[in-house]
């Protein structure tokens, strides 16, 4: 959904028009993975950061245009929220120096464009969900002046018919209703872009999907929204609730929300392209010119820009990605199921454990997804969501166990024999990974740091929880441009 539309006015006709060329293209779709048309041995991996803005206070800033303008760099862009920001990683090879590489590079982006943002009296924060925001600043006013986010939620509220109803139950309570997409602005993600082959799609999906409860687990940073106290990843629950566009009545019949976790493994990347098209109506239906047949037929590499589209207002936690580089068609694994931050060496440490999983699952000789339901999986990303690295977890061969236990004694050996494999200089998969073991042998998460944080500043102040939050908040930016571990910050002043 990162493209830019025009406003539109759409029709009976422009809907039927938009479905036959759905369906024409995913024949073309599928006629071009038969004829193997697609790169077969890609190695490269790529990264997607959403930001925050505040002001010196620490307050959301709704400054992203001026902040653009400053920083003066197209590997930015706006997210749906005034207050946001969205950096677009330039994909790499996944050997040597790389993960040094990145987290050099992101380091040098990211103070480079907080600078430029002071310029306009704002900051960058990098945090599941900002913890000073409030329902005041998340409306159809705060929204991004770019067009797409305003026709995406005129879409979304007519297929609804009604207001969106919030409700998440955790340590406290939230229930709210609201007239625009805009809470969504509220979720800051990092997504993992895993180039792979036809063949390997469908192990890499699957195998991305087995450990998304562990992956969020392990890097929780959101458990604050609107002043209350709820899930140490409270933006899986928000995503899921924010964009749903079925009434009660649709979820009482089944139909299919559209942040998905999915509910089979796969045996192709076919199988989720298919289901985009047979689940889903089409929220932008904007045709282009392309014949896909008819550049297939003469030899050339369709875009296929309606299905893209299509695909990208269908929000599964791991998403399949089509594009076409250079001339060349190819697919990837978008993984989207972690928070921003704490920091960049947190960041990158979750990646790091990410690819070397992932690897190690897909080329194990037992696939782990033959010896767990599809179900559990995805129970499990919830309880994840909901008690972070205190929540209890199945896995194949251990049962339900303490997901700390798990990533010490059986996934990170995995992590780090999959980086071998990517050929990863063994001192950065070394230190990285050892963030990882800190952060489970501490227990301290974003999340688990911003919760007794705020406790610590209310026993010892007496300040109410919105400025607690504030309290926090500023803290939690200085710890940041650190870029020490979360595990290492001190929740004492």
């Amino acid at each position: 959904m990162g493209r830019d539309i025009q406003a539109i006015k759409i029709s009976g006709e422009d809907r039927r028009n938009y479905r036959d060329k759905l369906r024409r293209s995913l024949d073309v779709f599928a006629r071009m993975l038969r004829e193997r048309m697609f790169d077969e041995h890609p190695s490269t991996v790529g990264q997607e950061i959403e930001l925050n803005l505040v002001d010196e206070r620490g307050m959301p800033s709704m400054r992203n245009d001026d902040v653009l303008k400053v920083i003066a760099d197209p590997a930015w862009a706006t997210e749906v929220g005034q207050f946001n920001l969205e950096i677009n990683v330039p994909p790499r090879n996944l050997d040597g120096d790389a993960l040094a590489t990145l987290e050099a590079e992101l380091r040098a982006d990211l103070n480079a464009a907080d600078a430029h943002a002071r310029s306009v009296g704002s900051r960058l924060v990098m945090v599941g969900i900002l913890p000073t925001l409030s329902e005041a600043d998340v409306h159809e006013g705060t929204m991004s002046a770019n067009e797409r986010y305003k026709v995406l939620n005129e879409q979304i509220f007519a297929a609804r018919g009604e207001d969106m109803r919030i409700a998440i139950d955790g340590p406290e309570q939230l229930l709210t209703h609201t007239d625009s997409i805009t809470p969504e602005s509220a979720c800051t993600s990092v997504q993992l872009h895993t180039q792979v082959s036809p063949d390997a799609f469908a192990n890499n999906w699957n195998a991305a999907q087995a450990i998304a409860g562990v992956q969020v687990a392990l890097a929780a940073n959101s458990p604050f929204l609107f002043s209350r106290q709820l899930w140490h990843e409270t933006r899986i629950t928000l995503f899921e609730q924010a964009t749903d566009t079925r009434p009660d009545e649709l979820k009482e019949q089944g139909v299919r929300p559209r942040v998905w976790f999915g509910e089979r493994w796969i045996t192709s990347v076919f199988d989720l392209f298919e289901e985009n098209i047979r689940y889903f109506p089409a929220l932008l239906p904007i045709c282009e010119d392309e014949d896909p047949l008819a550049v297939l037929d003469r030899g050339a590499c369709p875009q296929l820009a309606e299905m893209s589209l299509h695909n990208g207002t269908i929000y599964r936690w791991n998403r399949p990605v089509y594009a076409v580089v250079d001339g060349i068609p190819h697919l990837r694994v978008e993984n989207r199921v972690l928070p921003a931050g704490p920091t960049i060496a947190d960041t990158v440490a979750n990646a790091a454990f990410y690819y070397g999983l992932v690897r190690a699952l897909t080329e194990a000789q037992r696939p782990i997804w033959t010896q767990m339901s599809f179900t559990t999986a995805a129970e499990n990303l919830h309880e994840a969501a909901r008690h972070g690295l205190d929540a209890h977890l199945y896995w194949p061969g251990v049962g339900d166990t303490p997901v700390t236990e798990l990533i010490l004694r059986r996934l990170l050996p995995l992590a780090r024999e999959g980086l071998d494999r990517w050929g990863v200089n063994p001192v950065d998969a070394d230190r990285l990974l050892g963030i990882i073991e800190q952060r489970c042998l501490t227990g301290q998460t974003g999340a688990a740091w911003q919760i007794n944080t705020v406790a610590e500043i209310t026993r010892h102040s007496g300040v109410d929880r919105r400025e607690a939050l504030r309290q926090m908040t500023q803290r939690y930016i200085e710890h940041m441009h650190t870029n020490e571990p979360v595990h290492t910050w001190p929740t004492a002043p």
